[in-house]
């Protein structure tokens, strides 16, 4: 792996972003011998998580580790891959150029951008110090971890949603609720059958010891004991690239709220803009390490048939001027 391209000839395919979309991506188009060149900056959104779940067969996986497994995978299938951060793109006459931070340039034919999001957390002291360890987000990446213990919901957009999917896993469910919209009273009737507390007052900081959250500290002075909080981040996509190219990011919104914003692509990963790709979180921000990966060979597949009818047209005008 490197990041001198100086030498670098035009390939099929260019993956910027490293993570499980464009390294499934980069092996589904280096098993139809595509030649790819992947791009990675080295700040995977999910790099402070112990472990992903749900992902068949490799459940409780370090996501570190499934980085580098799906590298090796696509370094056996001819994949090169660059340890940069690509600044923007233009488009040439034969497909892109991405210009990278180091001032080198890598060209393709098409482009795939799989560079995921970035969590917006709420600005309260001590919580993201704790992010993706026992300041959570997803019940189905997480709470099995968790199942049984005191879980505090931060309240947002979402919190009465979230409050329910939580209280399947813990009968003890404490919803803080300063920073959502006001509760319905329909939303406050929900919570109370189930029994889940709700506290209106505002955290001043997240108490830790032993490297471990250890509850809250409220306005007012007054404790709550926890083992772990819940957060609705804002979903912000990582689109500069793609912006570059003339894509523009829309919000992703639920109801009346704001959730955060993604670049919209067909159910394949192409966007608006001929030859480029997205796949994973800069398009869904909802989904999960192994929707991640699936989206990212769908858009591998659908690349490669792209080039192929490319092909096929440079082939026949070829052999339309040969006959003349």
């Amino acid at each position: 792996m490197t990041s001198d391209t100086a030498h670098l000839p035009p390939v099929d395919a260019i993956v910027i972003g490293g993570g499980v979309a464009g390294l499934s991506a980069a092996v589904a188009l280096g098993r139809s011998r595509r030649s790819v060149v992947v791009v990675d900056a080295g700040a995977p959104r999910n790099a402070p998580a112990a472990h992903s779940h749900n992902y068949l067969t490799r459940d409780g996986e370090s996501p570190l580790e499934l980085t580098r497994l799906g590298r090796a995978e696509a370094l056996r299938y001819g994949a090169q891959i660059i340890e940069g951060t690509a600044l923007s793109g233009t488009r040439t006459e034969s497909g892109f150029a991405i210009s990278l931070a180091d001032g080198s340039v890598v060209h393709g034919r098409r482009l795939l951008v799989t560079t995921g999001l970035t969590d917006v957390l709420p600005d309260i002291p001590g919580l993201a110090e704790r992010w993706g360890r026992d300041v959570l987000h997803c019940p189905y990446c997480h709470g099995w971890e968790v199942r049984d213990r005191a879980i505090g919901i931060i309240g947002s957009a979402m919190v009465g949603h979230q409050a329910q999917m939580w209280r399947q896993l813990t009968e003890n469910v404490t919803v803080f609720a300063h920073l959502a919209p006001e509760l319905t009273t329909e939303d406050q009737g929900r919570l109370a059958a189930r029994g889940i507390e709700v506290v209106d007052e505002e955290i001043a900081r997240v108490d830790v010891d032993d490297d471990a959250i250890v509850g809250v500290t409220l306005s007012s002075g007054r404790q709550v004991r926890l083992d772990a909080l819940v957060v609705g981040p804002n979903f912000t996509a990582r689109a500069d690239i793609l912006v570059s190219l003339g894509l523009d990011t829309v919000e992703m919104v639920m109801g009346d709220h704001v959730l955060g914003t993604y670049i919209e692509a067909d159910p394949v990963g192409a966007t608006s803009v001929p030859g480029v790709w997205v796949a994973g979180n800069v398009s869904a921000p909802m989904d999960t390490v192994v929707a991640a990966s699936a989206a990212g060979v769908r858009a591998g597949a659908a690349i490669n048939g792209d080039l192929i009818e490319e092909d096929v047209q440079a082939a026949l005008a070829r052999a339309t001027s040969a006959s003349y």
